[in-house]
């Protein structure tokens, strides 16, 4: 059998980035449409189901297009690791959330000004995301050894997960916050949606602005961290790229799904760190032993379901999410 390690063709990826571009156009189109107005968590678990949906159906369309150009075999194989890359970017993915839900409660912004700032998020996220597995490719093609690295990082952060989960992060004393605020002219109040707006004759941001800021930069620490996890999986670039796009293209319904009983799911972070650990154990054994894809897919279900099962049967022994003036500072 041929190894076959890039499936992606130019066509491919133009097709592909063409694809997203509408689907966010549209995602624009319905928020410009419907208006400021609360995310139900019945419209939020339909939008859940369209984009888990859409995923499975461009991987049914990826192992047809794979079985015609290069058999059966190599298509279940690359579309086990699309399925395997998809389910773990998403369940890391849920670590941007708790991190979301933590932003809007300390700036209290309302449910139905998140919606903008998580939209782009969300582009920003996917542009972040395509430049460093470019560069994640490169470096894997050019430095056999590099492996090696991505696994000890994950590993530790792994260890580095497991440690500070469930502790409470204190936003006021971050550096990037209390730069902006040192550098910015801030309005001491939000003004809808706009993240700028002028004030006396001159420019000002908005405390909107600031979340989109850290909602940006989070979501690029997160990236650092799931895209070598996902090398892990497939050394692929084309199912890096589209495993981890439409894994970030649901974050914002997943977002609101989980937004009013994300302490409900408390235990979830320590499933987290240990998927992160298995992933880098995983690069880090490589030349001593191949683990199935199949073992690795089961493997990250089992510890989701796990951790999920747990937090409902366990309670948590605290809550710890603290609001502040959106003005402050």
């Amino acid at each position: 059998m041929t190894d076959i390690e890039h499936t992606g063709t130019p066509l491919l990826y133009v097709g592909f980035s063409l694809l997203v571009a509408v689907l966010l156009a549209v995602d624009f189109l319905l928020l410009r449409t419907k208006g400021d107005h609360r995310v139900s968590v019945r419209e939020a678990a339909g939008w859940s189901v369209v984009w888990i949906v859409a995923a499975g159906a461009f991987g049914a369309w990826f192992w047809w297009y794979l079985e015609g150009q290069f058999g059966a075999e190599i298509a279940a194989r690359k579309t086990l690791e699309y399925a395997t890359g998809y389910l773990i970017e998403k369940g890391l993915a849920v670590e941007n959330v708790f991190v979301w839900i933590t932003i809007f409660t300390y700036f209290s912004i309302p449910p139905e000004l998140q919606k903008r700032v998580l939209l782009w998020g969300v582009v920003g996220a996917i542009l972040m995301r395509a430049v460093l597995i470019y560069l994640g490719a490169l470096l894997i093609e050019q430095f056999s050894w590099i492996f090696y690295v991505f696994g000890a990082f994950l590993v530790v952060t792994g260890v580095k997960m497991f440690l500070f989960t469930g502790q409470t992060s204190d936003l006021g004393s971050n550096v990037l916050l209390r730069w902006l605020r040192g550098h910015l002219r801030i309005t001491s109040r939000l003004h809808g949606e706009r993240f700028v707006v002028i004030e006396n004759g001159r420019r000002a941001f908005t405390p909107l602005f600031l979340v989109l800021v850290l909602v940006e930069v989070t979501d690029l620490i997160f990236a650092v961290d799931s895209i070598p996890a996902i090398f892990a999986v497939t050394s692929d670039p084309f199912i890096v790229f589209t495993a981890n796009t439409f894994a970030i293209l649901g974050l914002r319904a997943m977002y609101f799904l989980l937004a009013d009983m994300a302490g409900r799911f408390h235990l979830l972070g320590y499933g987290l760190a240990a998927i992160v650990t298995l992933v880098g154990i995983k690069m880090l054994v490589m030349d001593l032993y191949k683990v199935p894809i199949v073992w690795m897919l089961g493997a990250v279900a089992i510890v989701l379901a796990v951790s999920i099962v747990a937090s409902l049967l366990v309670r948590p022994a605290r809550s710890a999410v603290h609001g502040s003036n959106p003005g402050e500072g």
